[in-house]
C-alpha cells in the first residue's frame, strides 16, 4: 500500500461504497456516472449532512480511475449544492434538506426513537436521563477495565460476570432485603430478556398460562405472549392484587408487589403470604418485578417478597429507573430449580450479557456510589412529585393523585362526567403532551366504561422541562 492512501485513509479514517458498474455498461461517462452515484448516495439518506468524503486522491485510488475526475465531479456537485468545500477543510456533504424520494420509492424507516417527539414527554416508565452520573460511570469503568483479569473479556457463565453477581447478593440484601447468592443470580439484558428466559423456562416445565394483573405494562404481556404463554389477569384493589383468584391452571404469577403498576398499590402483607402459599401448595412461581425498588417517599420502604420463600418467588430487578434503560442491565433471583434451564436459555439467546457494562456496575455498587447515587435521585424525584402534587390541587383540584408513595409516576383520576379518556387524549396530542391513559394498561379490553384516568410519567423530563411539562399538563386538565 502507498503511503500517499495510507495517509488519506487515516485522515478521512472511513470508507466510501459507490458502485460504478451499471451506469458505466449503460454507457453514462465515468465522471457522470461518479456524479449520479453521489447525488443518490446523499438523496437516499446514505450519505448524510456532514458526512466528510474521502479526499479526491482516497476516492480515485478505492475506485481506480483518475483523482481529476473526481475532483471535477466533486465540484461539479458542489457547484449545484450537494456537497460543500472548503480550503483545509475537505469535502463535506451540504447541510440541505434531502429531496423527497421519488414516487414508487420508500424512504428509510425510521425507528420510533427518531420520530419526531411532543413537546412535553410525560410517558410512564422511564427516569430522567440527564440525571445518568456520566463522570462517575466514566470514573468507574477505567477503575474496571485497568483491574479487570484479562479472562474477564473472553466468553464467560451466562450467569454474568462473578464481580457484579458478588455486588449484586450484598446490594440487595442490605436494600432489598433478598436472600440470594452468586450462584442464584442471573445478569439479562433487561427485565424483558429476564421475563422472556422465564416464560420459556416455565413452558419446558408444562406452563401454559401465567397470571398477570388487571393492570400492567402491554409490552410485558406481549413478551409473554410471544414466549408461548397466554395471560389470565388478576383484579386489583388498593391493597394490590387480589391473589386469591390466582388460577390454579397458572404456571406462575407476575406481580409487582412493592409498587403495582401502574396504579401505585403496595400489595398487603397479608395477600404476599397468601400468594407464596399458593405457589407452595400449587408448586407455583411467583415473579416479582421490583421494576422501581429504589424509590419509596412516604412510607418505610418495603423489603422483597422474595425473602418469604426464595424457592417459590423470583425477584427481578434492574438499573433501568435507578440509571438508564438503555444500559439493558436487569438481575433475576432465581429459585435452585430454575438455575438451570434459565442460564441454558440466556446461553441460547445471547451466549451472556455485555461484561465491560457489568463490570462498571459492580464497581459502581462496592464503591457506594451507587448508592451516593440513588439518594440523590430519590431526593429530586420527590421534588417534582411534589411540585407535581402541588400544582394540580392549585390549578385542578377535581383532580385526584393516587400511587404517588413511591416510584417515578402518578395516575390521575377524573371525576365522572369528565371528558372520555379516548378524546382527553387527543387534546393532549393536539397541546404537545405526551402521555398515556389508564385504560392503556389493561392486561384486557373491559366491557363497561370506567371515569377517566392519566398515567403521568413525572420522572421522565429532563430538569429544564418539567415545570412547562406541568403547566400544560394543569391547562389540559382544567378543560377536562
Amino acid at each position: 500500500m502507498s503511503t500517499s492512501r495510507t495517509t488519506s485513509w487515516t485522515t478521512f479514517g472511513g470508507d466510501l461504497h459507490l458502485d460504478l458498474t451499471e451506469r458505466r455498461a449503460a454507457g453514462t461517462g465515468l465522471r457522470a456516472a461518479l456524479e449520479d452515484a453521489l447525488r443518490e448516495a446523499v438523496q437516499d439518506g446514505r450519505l448524510a449532512p456532514g458526512t466528510r468524503l474521502p479526499s479526491s486522491r482516497a476516492l480515485g485510488e478505492d475506485l481506480g480511475i483518475a483523482r481529476n475526475t473526481v475532483v471535477e465531479a466533486y465540484g461539479q456537485l458542489t457547484a449545484e449544492g450537494w456537497l460543500s468545500s472548503r480550503q483545509g477543510s475537505g469535502t463535506t456533504v451540504a447541510q440541505q434538506t434531502v429531496p423527497e424520494p421519488a414516487p414508487g420509492r420508500r424512504p428509510a424507516t425510521r425507528s420510533a426513537q427518531q420520530r419526531p417527539t411532543a413537546r412535553h414527554d410525560l410517558m410512564s416508565g422511564r427516569p430522567d436521563l440527564s440525571l445518568f452520573p456520566r463522570t462517575a460511570w466514566l470514573a468507574a469503568a477505567r477503575r474496571a477495565l485497568a483491574t479487570a483479569p484479562h479472562e474477564a473479556l473472553d466468553y464467560g457463565s451466562p450467569l454474568g460476570r462473578i464481580e457484579l453477581r458478588q455486588a449484586l447478593t450484598h446490594y440487595l440484601a442490605r436494600v432489598r432485603g433478598v436472600r440470594t447468592d452468586p450462584d442464584h443470580l442471573l445478569v439479562c439484558t433487561g427485565v424483558t430478556q429476564g421475563l422472556a428466559l422465564l416464560c420459556a423456562a416455565l413452558r419446558e416445565r408444562g406452563a401454559r398460562t401465567l397470571a398477570v394483573e388487571e393492570y400492567g405494562l402491554p409490552p410485558q404481556h406481549a413478551t409473554v405472549r410471544a414466549a408461548g404463554l397466554t395471560t389470565a389477569p388478576v383484579p386489583l384493589d388498593r391493597d394490590g392484587a387480589l391473589v386469591d383468584r390466582l388460577d390454579a391452571r397458572a404456571g406462575a404469577a407476575l406481580l409487582t408487589p412493592a409498587h403495582q403498576y401502574p396504579t401505585g398499590a403496595a400489595l398487603s402483607a397479608d395477600r404476599r403470604a397468601e400468594a407464596v402459599r399458593w405457589a407452595r401448595e400449587q408448586d407455583r412461581y411467583v415473579i416479582e418485578d421490583d421494576y422501581d425498588g429504589e424509590f419509596r417517599y412516604d412510607r418505610q420502604p418495603l423489603g422483597a417478597m422474595q425473602a418469604l420463600d426464595p424457592e417459590r418467588v423470583v425477584y427481578a430487578g434492574t438499573t433501568a429507573k435507578s440509571l438508564a434503560p438503555g444500559l439493558r442491565i436487569a438481575w433475576l433471583a432465581l429459585p435452585d430449580a430454575l438455575v438451570e434451564p434459565v442460564a441454558r436459555l440466556k446461553a441460547l439467546a445471547d451466549t451472556m450479557s455485555p461484561v465491560l457494562d457489568q463490570l462498571t456496575l459492580a464497581e459502581l455498587i462496592t464503591s457506594g456510589t451507587y448508592d451516593r447515587h440513588v439518594r440523590r435521585c430519590r431526593l429530586h424525584y420527590r421534588r417534582r412529585r411534589d411540585h407535581l402534587v402541588a400544582a394540580l390541587a392549585e390549578h385542578a383540584p377535581h383532580v385526584r393523585v393516587t400511587g404517588i408513595a413511591a416510584g417515578l409516576h402518578a395516575v390521575l383520576q377524573l371525576p365522572p362526567g369528565s371528558t372520555p379518556e379516548p378524546e382527553l387524549l387527543a387534546r393532549a396530542r393536539q397541546a404537545g403532551l405526551s402521555l398515556n391513559g389508564l385504560t392503556w394498561h389493561r392486561a384486557t379490553p373491559s366491557a363497561t366504561e370506567a371515569p377517566p384516568a392519566l398515567v403521568i410519567g413525572y420522572g421522565t423530563p429532563p430538569e429544564h422541562a418539567f415545570p412547562a411539562a406541568v403547566r400544560a399538563l394543569c391547562e389540559l386538565l382544567r378543560g377536562a
